[in-house]
């Protein structure tokens, strides 16, 4: 099944768990740091919006937001939603903006679900005005390389808890099994991939962030205890050279 398949059949997953003020990591650190960062842009590009919820909080600061996204729930869950933007169905790499149109574009954690990465950030680039900015947000690739997870060590004495990396430098798809009968698929990319692509496309790097987990992610299970020396997020600001 494809990746917009797969999106089609689990949006009401993503829906339910990570829209309407339930996910910590949505309501404390991103949606926060993308109304901060994109602060005072006039028109903005939400790629991959999702139900609108980083749309509508830029909106409620006064820009002009269009949201895109594939997947035909999403986009009728953000017009329910409302709140200011406009939506309609696309694709990453094909934007239905003109050539230098808009002030900005943000991207959260939907380019480790695009196989046409490159494509993708092109676009971002060719829809930019000289000197716009690409806020980029991923899942941390750190955290997204198949294999890597919490490990509780209990053969050693005294036990250990430790963070276990897999195959870092593959690029590699695969289809998780994020909850009991859901699966999405995911691209793992190292982090110089995702730079050089941008860097390739004309924007230069302004700022990286990785972010420590919010604490409102923290306090979800005990076993997360350790989990704020990982960073779960990453968070990248390129500007579109002039």
């Amino acid at each position: 099944m494809s990746d917009n398949g797969l999106w089609d059949e689990h949006a009401q997953w993503w829906i339910d768990g990570f829209t309407g003020g339930v996910d910590p990591e949505y309501e404390e650190q991103i949606i926060p740091m993308a109304i901060e960062e994109l602060a005072g842009f006039v028109t903005v590009l939400d790629v991959g919006c999702g139900d609108g919820q980083i749309a509508r909080a830029l909106a409620a600061q006064g820009a002009d937001v269009l949201g895109i996204d594939p997947t035909a729930l999403h986009i009728e869950i953000a017009n329910q939603r409302g709140g200011g933007p406009r939506y309609q169905m696309g694709s990453a790499t094909s934007l239905p903006s003109a050539d230098a149109s808009v002030d900005a574009v943000v991207a959260c954690l939907v380019f480790e679900h695009i196989d046409e990465m490159d494509a993708a950030v092109a676009e971002v680039a060719r829809v930019l005005r000289p000197g716009g900015q690409f806020s980029f947000f991923l899942n941390h690739p750190l955290l997204q390389t198949p294999g890597s997870g919490w490990i509780d060590d209990h053969i050693i004495d005294p036990p250990e808890q430790y963070w276990r990396i897999g195959p870092y430098l593959v690029e590699t798809e695969s289809i998780e099994e994020v909850e009991l009968g859901v699966y999405i698929r995911f691209v793992h990319r190292p982090l110089s991939r995702y730079i050089n692509a941008l860097i390739g496309a004309g924007l230069s790097i302004e700022r990286v962030v990785e972010p420590s987990p919010p604490q409102g992610f923290l306090d979800r299970a005990p076993e997360y205890a350790l989990a704020h020396t990982v960073p779960r997020l990453l968070y990248i600001r390129a500007s579109k050279r002039s």
